[in-house]
């Protein structure tokens, strides 16, 4: 069952891990029943992999604190499963076996500055001790509710916590009311931040999984599992950087089509 931030029950006080790691899935209405069935199995697919439990009991600590949060609007954030400790393939199953368990639903409007704010919110007295703290956002459009994304960012940033993420370039630019061209850069350039940080497109379902087990490598063992990885780099294109209030804009232009925002 999906509990609120304030419900969690927090397990032993300052326990050591090597990370701990939220995972902030989109549930917003731009993706359908079958695209946010597919988004689940793919988290749940790359967090049972042996790779990434290898990473996990290889660290120095030997295990990670994670949490699965999913959002949309300004007001819809859903903590699935609360924080766990992972330690082992059987934790892990536990953890994945909850999110499968616990019925989806879509919300309206896209906030991504919300939650990447509730999502930092959720490491106070969490009960964990990590050597890193990270954001971990997957969504399939801009920000176009709250706060400017950027200026969430930069707050959360300030504060020690990463923020990566992973663009889901599933359908082509322009299918839908709110779809923007260049959405991986987007996510480069206004929503991560921090040491390390990086984005992780996941362009088609089919190779969706498979995109979130590299992030998830990089995530909780700082290391690829192969060389080549869309890493945050420094701006340095020689196209201008994008506009990293477009989906506010977009909604101002359009919004009026629909009779829920």
């Amino acid at each position: 069952m999906a509990v609120s931030a304030r419900a969690q029950q927090t397990p032993n006080a300052g326990e050591r891990v090597d990370v701990e790691l939220v995972l902030a899935a989109d549930v917003s209405l731009s993706m359908d029943s079958e695209e946010r069935r597919f988004q689940r199995e793919g988290y749940i697919k790359a967090l049972n992999s042996p790779e990434v439990l290898a990473a996990i009991v290889e660290g120095g600590w030997g295990r990670i604190a994670l949490t699965y949060v999913e959002w949309a609007g300004e007001d819809s954030q859903t903590i699935i499963v609360p924080w766990t400790l992972i330690d082992s393939a059987a934790t892990m199953k536990g953890f994945t076996d909850r999110i499968s368990d616990t019925p989806s639903r879509a919300y309206h409007r896209t906030s991504i500055s919300a939650v990447l704010e509730f999502s930092a919110a959720l490491f106070d007295a969490n009960g964990f001790r990590g050597m890193r703290r990270v954001i971990d956002v997957s969504g399939d459009g801009p920000n176009n509710q709250g706060r400017p994304v950027t200026e969430s960012r930069d707050r959360i940033v300030a504060q020690g916590i990463t923020i990566n993420g992973l663009p889901v370039m599933i359908r082509a630019p322009g299918s839908g009311f709110f779809d923007i061209a260049d959405l991986d850069r987007y996510y480069e350039h206004c929503v991560i931040g921090g040491p390390q940080s990086f984005i992780m497109p996941a362009v088609g379902w089919d190779g969706f999984a498979l995109a979130v087990r590299r992030k998830l490598l990089l995530e909780i063992a700082l290391k690829p599992d192969q060389p080549v990885i869309m890493l945050a780099q420094a701006q340095t294109e020689s196209r201008p950087p994008p506009d990293c209030l477009v989906g506010e804009r977009i909604w101002r232009d359009r919004g009026w089509r629909f009779d829920t925002p």
